[in-house]
C-alpha cells in the first residue's frame, strides 16, 4: 500500500491493521482521507476482510454491503441477549435472535473464516446494533472473546452525523446504554480497541479555515466562534447565484427548493429512466429512478467519471446546457470545456467465496443511469463525503448533533462559503457523551511503541492458539456426554470405544500442549520474535509432527464408530449428530493448521489455513478402508454398506409419512436385516423384530433393497431360497419426483398456469416445486417476477421481521400470489436471507 510519507497517522493505522489484532477507531475531521484509506487498505490488506455500512448507499458508495443485509440482522432495537420485537401493550420480548440467523453455508464459512470487519460511517451506527453483531459473531466463532475474536477496523468521525434513534426506541434502550453512539456498545467497552486520528486536512488548505471548523466540530460556541462563522451572512444575497448549492437540515426544503426551480426554467422536461438489472434495492439508489431534467437546470455530479479524462467527481456542480438525445452536455464553472455526460452504472455486490476459498464481492444487481441529480439544494445528511467550491448554508434549523459541522466542512474555502440566516449558539449542538468520550481517546493515543508490543503480544497468541486442544477436548466431552446419557440406544462398544478417544484427547493433546506452551513461553522471553528465533521454529516444528500424528489416530477411530451413532429417537439422534460434526470439524480445523506450520511458523501461511480450516465442508464423506472394517467390528456380521441403505430408506419412509424412524424399524431390527439379508417374506417375517403387519407393510420394499444390493455386489442371499417375487420388483421401481415433473416442463417452455392445468395441480403446488428450485440456485426468481417486485417483496420481509406470507399478501393488496411469494423467499434463502416460512 503506497501511504503518504506525510501522514504518520495512516501508516500507524494500516500497521496496526496487519500486524496486530487490535480492533481500531480510525476518526479524524471531514476531508482527512478516511475514506481513501478504506479503498487502499481493500487492495493492500493480506487479511480476509468484509467491508460494512449501515445505509444502503453508503455501502454502495464504500464498496460493501449493508450491515443488516450482511449480518441478516432485523430493523428494530436489539436488546442485550437478543433482538426485541413488539408484543401486545407495546412491550418487548427478547431471545428471538436465533430465527433470524439460519444463515446459508456460505455465509457462514465468511463469517467463520473473516480476518476484518470493516465497518464504514461508525459515527450512525448505535450500540445496540454492534452488540447484534457481538452476538451473532460469538455464536459462530468464539464465543469467550469480544466480537468472536474478529478485528474491527470503524472508520467515521463522531462530530459528524449521530445515528438515528426514535423516541420510542430510545426508551426500551436506556436501561441498558450510557449512550446511544457505537462507543456505548457493551462488547466494545470489554474489547481492546485503539482510536486513531487523521490529522491533516486534504480538502481545506486554509490554517484559519481549517481552525474554525475544528471549533465547530467541537461544538464550541463561544461569541468569538460564532461571531467569525457569521462574517459569512450576507443579508439580502441572492440564493439563485449560480453554481452554488443549498444545504438543508431537512428533506422536504431541498426538494421544494430543487421542484420549484426546475419548475420556472422554460422548455420541456427529457425523462431518463435507470436501467436495474439483478437485485438493487430501492434504499440503495444513488440518484432517482426517473430522473427529470430540464436545459438550464443546475444539477450535481453524483459518481466520480469512471473515465481515463476523469472529467468530474462526486459532488461537483454544473448547468446542463444543452440535451440531445441520450447525450446531457454539463458545463461546470470554472470550466472552458462542457461535458458530454453519458449513464454510469452503479453495482450491488454480496460477498461470497470462489473456487479457492477466498473471500470475493459477486455483483448481484446494477444500476445504469446519468450520474446527475437536481442540485439547487440537497440536505446535509445526503452531502456526507462531498466536496464543493460554493455553499449556501441554510442550518439554522439544525436538529441533531453535527449537522452544522458537515454542512460547513463540505466547502473547499471559507470564501465558498455562505449563510441565508444566522447561526445562533442553538446551532452547534454538543452531546456531553462525546465531548468525555474524545477526552479520553485523546489522552492516550497510540504509539509505535504500543504497535510493537501488540504485534508481538498478536504473534505469540497465534502460536499458542496453534497449540490450544481444549476446543476440542470441550467437543469431545460434550459428544461423550451424550453418548453416556443414550448408552441404552447405543451399540456399547461405541461409547466405550469414544470414551477411550476422549481419554487420549485429554493426556495424549491437552496435557502434553500445556507442557509445550511453557517451552514456547521460556523461548520467547530470549526473542520474542518469532521469525528470528530458530530454536522457537524448530521446537514447533517437532511439536507439530508429533500432534498431526496423534491427530491422524483420533480421525481414524472416530471414523469406525461414527456411523453407528444412528438410533431411532429424532432429537437425540440431531443432537448427537450435531455435536459429532462439531467434533470432527474441531479435528479438521487443527489438521489443517498444523499442516500449515510443518516447517515452522508463518503469520501469513497460519492465518490462511486457519480461515480456510474454519469453513464448513461439504457433508459428504469419503469413506477409507480403514473406515469399513472398522465399521464392520462395531457392527458385528452385518454388511455395513446394505446397512446404510436400509437407514437412507427408513429416514425416507419416516419423512414422508411424517413419523419417528422407530416407527417403520427399531434399529436393531434393521442391523438384524443387514446382518441375515433375507431373500423372502418368509424369511423377513422370521427376522426378529418384523411381525406380520410390518412384513405386509414394508416387506416387499425391503426384499427389493436386498435384492438390488446382492445383485449390484454379487453376493448371495444368506437365508432362504425365494427370491422376490415380480410385484416386489414392481414396487422397486422408483416413484418420479413430482418436483423434478414440474421442473422439466417449465424448462421446456410450459407457464407455471399451464404446468398446473397438465398436472391437474392447483398454482400454488406447482409454484411451490418451482420455488424449491429457486432455493437451491437452479433457478432464478427473475424468471417469474419482475426487478421491482421482488424489492418490493424482499423490502417487507426485511422491515417486517417474521417473513409471513399472510400478512404480507394482505400488504399488497392480493397482488402476488402465495407461490410467487414463497419464489422471493426462496431466493432470500439462495442468497443467504433465509426466513422462518419452510419452502414448499
Amino acid at each position: 500500500m503506497e501511504l503518504q510519507t506525510d501522514n504518520p497517522e495512516l501508516s500507524l493505522a494500516f500497521d496496526f491493521l496487519e500486524k496486530t489484532a487490535e480492533n481500531v477507531f480510525l476518526t479524524g475531521k471531514a476531508g482527512t482521507g478516511k475514506t481513501t484509506f478504506l479503498h487502499h487498505l481493500k487492495k493492500s490488506s493480506p487479511k480476509r476482510m468484509v467491508v460494512l455500512a449501515p445505509t444502503g448507499v453508503a455501502a454502495i458508495n464504500a464498496g460493501g454491503v449493508t450491515i443488516h443485509s450482511f449480518f441478516q440482522m432485523p430493523f428494530g432495537p436489539w436488546i442485550p441477549g437478543g433482538r426485541t420485537e413488539p408484543v401486545a401493550g407495546g412491550d418487548f420480548n427478547k431471545g428471538l435472535s436465533a430465527k433470524f440467523h439460519r444463515f446459508s453455508r456460505e455465509k457462514l464459512n465468511i463469517i467463520r473464516s473473516v480476518d476484518l470487519i470493516v465497518i464504514d460511517e461508525i459515527s450512525m451506527v448505535r450500540a445496540d446494533l454492534l452488540d447484534g453483531i457481538d452476538e451473532i459473531l460469538r455464536r459462530f466463532r468464539d464465543r469467550r472473546r469480544p466480537f468472536g475474536g474478529v478485528q474491527l477496523l470503524m472508520i467515521g468521525d463522531i462530530r459528524q452525523l449521530a445515528p438515528v434513534v426514535k423516541e420510542e426506541e430510545r426508551e426500551i434502550l436506556k436501561p441498558h446504554y450510557d449512550s446511544l453512539f457505537f462507543f456505548g456498545s457493551n462488547a466494545l467497552k470489554k474489547s481492546n480497541y485503539v482510536t486513531i486520528e487523521l490529522k491533516k486536512v486534504y480538502r481545506q488548505s486554509d490554517p484559519e479555515f481549517i481552525d474554525l471548523l475544528n471549533r465547530v466540530r467541537h461544538a464550541d460556541g463561544d461569541p468569538t466562534t460564532l461571531a467569525l462563522i457569521n462574517k459569512r451572512y450576507f443579508p439580502g444575497m441572492n440564493t439563485k447565484t449560480e453554481g452554488c448549492i443549498i444545504l438543508t437540515t431537512h428533506n422536504y426544503q431541498a426538494k421544494k427548493i430543487n421542484e420549484e426551480r426546475m419548475n420556472k426554467l422554460p422548455g420541456p422536461f427529457h425523462t431518463f429512466r435507470a436501467r436495474i438489472e439483478g437485485e438493487f434495492p430501492e434504499y440503495s439508489y444513488p440518484t432517482d429512478a426517473v430522473l427529470e431534467l430540464k436545459r438550464g437546470a443546475q444539477v450535481m455530479f453524483v459518481k466520480n467519471d469512471s473515465s481515463p479524462e476523469k472529467r468530474y467527481f462526486n459532488g461537483k456542480i454544473g448547468k446542463i446546457t444543452s440535451i440531445d438525445g441520450d447525450v446531457i452536455y454539463v458545463k461546470c464553472s470554472g470550466n472552458d470545456s462542457t461535458i458530454a455526460v453519458e449513464p454510469e452504472s452503479w453495482q450491488n455486490a454480496r460477498y461470497g467465496l470462489n473456487e479457492a476459498g477466498e473471500i470475493v464481492e459477486t455483483v448481484i444487481g446494477a444500476f445504469t443511469q446519468y450520474p446527475l441529480k437536481a442540485a439547487w439544494a440537497v440536505t446535509i445528511h445526503k452531502s456526507q463525503g462531498l466536496t464543493f467550491d460554493r455553499v449556501m448554508i441554510d442550518a439554522a434549523s439544525a436538529f441533531a448533533h453535527g449537522q452544522v459541522y458537515v454542512a460547513l466542512s463540505r466547502c473547499r474555502t471559507l470564501e465558498g462559503l455562505f449563510l441565508t440566516t444566522r447561526l445562533s449558539p442553538r446551532a452547534l449542538i454538543k452531546d456531553s457523551s462525546i465531548s468525555e468520550f474524545t477526552e479520553k481517546v485523546e489522552a492516550n493515543p497510540p504509539d509505535k511503541e504500543r504497535l510493537q508490543e501488540a504485534a508481538v503480544v498478536y504473534q505469540h497468541s497465534l502460536v499458542h492458539d496453534l497449540f490450544d486442544f481444549s476446543p476440542l477436548a470441550r467437543r469431545s466431552g460434550f459428544l461423550l456426554k451424550l453418548l453416556e446419557e443414550n448408552r441404552e440406544k447405543i451399540f456399547p462398544e461405541t461409547v466405550d470405544s469414544f470414551q477411550e478417544i476422549d481419554r487420549n484427547i485429554k493426556s495424549r493433546m491437552v496435557d502434553v500442549a500445556l507442557k509445550f506452551n511453557s517451552q514456547i513461553d521460556n523461548l520467547l522471553s530470549g526473542e520474542p520474535e518469532i521469525g528470528l528465533n530458530p530454536n522457537l521454529q524448530e521446537r514447533i516444528r517437532k511439536a507439530v509432527s508429533y500432534f498431526i500424528d496423534t491427530l491422524k489416530t483420533f480421525t481414524v477411530g472416530f471414523a469406525r464408530i461414527e456411523n453407528s451413532l444412528d438410533i431411532d429417537n429424532k432429537e437425540i439422534r440431531r443432537s448427537i449428530t450435531e455435536a459429532a460434526k462439531r467434533f470432527q470439524e474441531e479435528i479438521n480445523i487443527k489438521s489443517v493448521c498444523l499442516e500449515s506450520c510443518r516447517e515452522g511458523f508463518s503469520l501469513k501461511a497460519y492465518l490462511e489455513a486457519r480461515s480456510k480450516g474454519a469453513m464448513e465442508k461439504s457433508t459428504e464423506k469419503k469413506r477409507s478402508a480403514e473406515f469399513e472394517q472398522g465399521h464392520l467390528d462395531d457392527i458385528p456380521e452385518a454388511d455395513t454398506a446394505l446397512c446404510e441403505k436400509l437407514k437412507a430408506w427408513r429416514r425416507q419412509k419416516a419423512d414422508s409419512e411424517d413419523v419417528p424412524a422407530f416407527m417403520i424399524l427399531h434399529q436393531k431390527t434393521l442391523m438384524r436385516i443387514a446382518s441375515l439379508m433375507p431373500s423372502s417374506l418368509k424369511a423377513l417375517k422370521a427376522v426378529k423384530g418384523m411381525g406380520k403387519r410390518k412384513v405386509e407393510t414394508f416387506g416387499e420394499e425391503i426384499l427389493g433393497i436386498i435384492s438390488d444390493y446382492c445383485t449390484e455386489t454379487d453376493k448371495p442371499f444368506s437365508r432362504g431360497d425365494d427370491p422376490p417375487d415380480d410385484k416386489a420388483a414392481l414396487s422397486r421401481k422408483e416413484k418420479p419426483n413430482t418436483r423434478k415433473v414440474s421442473l422439466d416442463l417449465f424448462r421446456s417452455g410450459k407457464k407455471p398456469s399451464e404446468i398446473a392445468s397438465f398436472r391437474n395441480l392447483s398454482l400454488s403446488t406447482i409454484e411451490g416445486h418451482l420455488a424449491h428450485y429457486i432455493s437451491k440456485g437452479e433457478l432464478s426468481v427473475h424468471q417469474f417476477l419482475t426487478p421491482d417486485n421482488i424489492s418490493r417483496i424482499m423490502a417487507f420481509f426485511s422491515s417486517w421481521g417474521k417473513r409471513e406470507l399472510g400478512p404480507a399478501r394482505s400488504h399488497f393488496e392480493e397482488k402476488f400470489t402465495y407461490g410467487e411469494l414463497r419464489m422471493v423467499l426462496a431466493h432470500m434463502e439462495s442468497e443467504g436471507l433465509e426466513s422462518d416460512v419452510p419452502m414448499a
